[in-house]
């Protein structure tokens, strides 16, 4: 085993011994080849069920970046344009309001200075999704919620069908000009439903048909495919202060069937082995890990180009539908390292600089945005020197 493979065995190991998380699987790889994979934990605390290496894991947000590829290889094809509009393939987002103020719905709304384009889905940037940097609910927020869409931790079983949910957010005035801010997951939600319409199909055959398959993704999907389902367990809330835990997601619950909404900012089950043959192929320039082709290397290189400027204060930044760091990150991921996190625990980075990519996915939910201390032990063992 490398002595990497051997750092990050050991970070998982600790951190699973010290009960920071029941269980996690992970893989790093370097310029297309296997450096180690391993797995540590239970599916239950305290149970004699051991997580796998091929378990399958709720990835949560690593969902976003997958649909995306699935939203370049049509781009790819000439079936979307970036700079288009999307109001003919999505025209409940045509004529858009705009709040006159984004923190004062009583100051009225004013029209878009102009459409929303499929870029500015891709970047985050149509106007509407999660503002950090102000408090919860900010106001678009607030009104997505009053128009009866889930916000808050995923829940597949919770939103309505695709056409609908779109219904509702059509409603929503948007907070900011297209084009103009960064704002977090709606677009990529929206994304699926624009993804389903160019292709004529459901979000998930078209992501089967352009991503899933080619790459032998087997064990990804919205819902747990049917030989799949003995190999995924609960999932779990961060520990109380006692250490105890609840159950957020029973191994039957939300994400054991398909969805009516198949969100593509977080909808997904995964493996390690998957997302590393994901990574693989973006790493690769868009071929598989046979050889075959299954995006351009142009589409590649603008997907994993960073676009947005800075999205945080730790340099972090913003492709077309996953992150992209802006800086070097001190003993680990250098600036162009590109790939993205989920709340309910999963990880994935390459960094093109060292040729290494690395994937932890954990059967326990983010208690914050920050990520918990093993998520910065694993960078660290994976991408440090």
């Amino acid at each position: 085993m490398d002595d990497r493979a051997g750092r990050i065995e050991a970070a998982v190991a600790g951190a699973v011994a010290a009960g920071q998380v029941p269980g996690a699987a992970w893989w790093v790889g370097e310029d297309g080849a296997v450096l180690g994979c391993g797995a540590a934990g239970t599916r239950t605390p305290g149970a004699a069920d051991p997580v796998g290496v091929d378990d399958v894991f709720r990835i949560s947000s690593v969902t976003k970046p997958v649909v995306a590829a699935a939203a370049m290889s049509l781009v790819d094809e000439g079936l979307l344009g970036l700079d288009e509009p999307v109001d003919a393939l999505l025209p409940e987002l045509a004529d858009r309001q705009v709040l006159v103020d984004a923190g004062d719905p009583a100051t009225g709304t004013e029209p878009a200075s102009r459409p929303i384009t499929v870029r500015d889905v891709l970047t985050f940037r149509l106007g509407l999704g999660f503002d950090f940097t102000v408090p919860w609910p900010a106001p678009g927020m607030a009104a997505m919620a009053a128009a009866g869409l889930p916000l808050g931790p995923p829940a597949p079983q919770a939103a309505p069908e695709a056409d609908e949910w779109l219904r509702r957010l059509a409603g929503v005035p948007l907070t900011h000009q297209p084009g103009t801010r960064w704002l977090y997951h709606v677009g990529a939600s929206v994304l699926g439903v624009l993804v389903a319409r160019a292709a004529g199909r459901a979000l998930p055959e078209v992501l089967a048909e352009r991503v899933l398959r080619p790459l032998g993704m087997a064990s990804t999907g919205f819902g747990v495919p049917p030989s799949a389902r003995e190999r995924l367990g609960p999932h779990w809330t961060p520990p109380a202060p006692d250490g105890a835990r609840e159950v957020y997601d029973a191994a039957d619950g939300q994400w054991s069937r398909p969805p009516a909404f198949p969100d593509g900012g977080d909808g997904l089950v995964s493996t390690v082995d998957d997302l590393a043959a994901f990574a693989t192929m973006l790493a690769g320039g868009g071929r598989a890990r046979d050889g075959s082709r299954v995006l351009g290397a142009e589409v590649v290189r603008a997907m994993t180009t960073e676009q947005v400027g800075p999205v945080d204060d730790e340099g972090g930044g913003w492709g077309l539908g996953l992150g992209v760091r802006r800086t070097d990150e001190p003993g680990g991921r250098h600036a162009g390292s590109y790939g993205w996190d989920g709340g309910l625990g999963s990880s994935w980075w390459t960094d093109p600089v060292t040729g290494v990519t690395a994937v932890l996915l954990t059967n326990q939910m983010w208690a914050s945005p920050q990520p918990p201390p093993l998520f910065g032990a694993f960078r660290q063992a994976a991408f440090g020197a």
